[in-house]
């Protein structure tokens, strides 16, 4: 992994539960709950947001970006989280940026990549998180991307290390590749995540969930269980159903 420095970042639930926008608004109400109940002065949560810049995801890449950057806003105002961006690219080009909380920053980091063409690199990313979160804990890694070109048994072995060490991702699935579909919902299975197919259709709620998910990495499960109630049990659910 390379460049980082902040300046060049480089359920038992069924499929269709995941995008049923009833779960995705249980997902949000809880979200709101961990932002309220974060003790003062807790630690900060750590995610990592892994994007496939490959050439193509071109043709969404402004829509990706709009709602990354409103997640990044979603994450500057709770202050009690830090973000390091990921992405790939070209002939193994792989970079990520630092750790930071001030989340403009990685927005107009972002909105500078450009796509170029090569195969994807998940492996790399997984790998990349196995060992931040040796060296620190990481609290969920996003995924974006619409392909997948690797060893899927290689990737289930990191996402499965990812499990035990409690890192789950989300997989946010652009388009309707069969391969990457299965893929991506085995990875989130493995890491006790949730996957959710990404598209123009969806864009409002999916900036609302991408900005839950980075509220939840900064809350965990504590405060869904505190809270105890219909929809929050529904998410902790959906989310620890993955690992059965």
């Amino acid at each position: 992994m390379k460049d980082k420095t902040p300046t060049r970042p480089k359920t038992t639930n069924t499929p269709a539960d995941r995008s049923d926008p009833s779960a995705v608004s249980a997902f949000l109400k809880q979200a709101r709950a961990l932002s309220a109940s974060r003790a003062p002065g807790a630690k900060k949560g750590r995610l990592i947001l892994a994007l496939d810049a490959t050439m193509s995801r071109q043709p969404t890449w402004d829509l990706a970006c709009t709602l990354q950057a409103d997640m990044f806003d979603a994450v500057g105002k709770t202050g009690r989280l830090e973000v390091q961006l990921v992405y790939f690219r070209g002939f193994g080009e792989c970079r990520s940026s630092r750790f930071v909380d001030d989340t403009a920053r990685l927005k107009d980091l972002m909105v500078r990549i450009d796509c170029r063409g090569g195969h994807t690199q998940i492996g790399k990313v997984l790998s990349h998180t196995l060992k931040e979160t040796e060296t620190q804990k990481v609290d969920a890694l996003v995924y974006i991307g619409d392909a997948m070109e690797e060893e899927i048994d290689d990737l289930a072995d990191m996402a499965g290390r990812l499990g035990l060490k409690g890192v789950p991702v989300f997989m946010f699935q652009e388009g309707h590749d069969a391969t990457a579909e299965h893929a991506f919902r085995e990875i989130a299975r493995l890491t006790r995540g949730a996957w959710f197919r990404f598209d123009r259709n969806s864009a409002s709620m999916l900036a609302k969930l991408l900005s839950a998910i980075a509220v939840y990495a900064s809350g965990g499960y504590t405060a869904l269980e505190a809270r105890g109630g219909r929809e929050d049990m529904l998410l902790i659910e959906n989310m620890r159903g993955n690992s059965r």
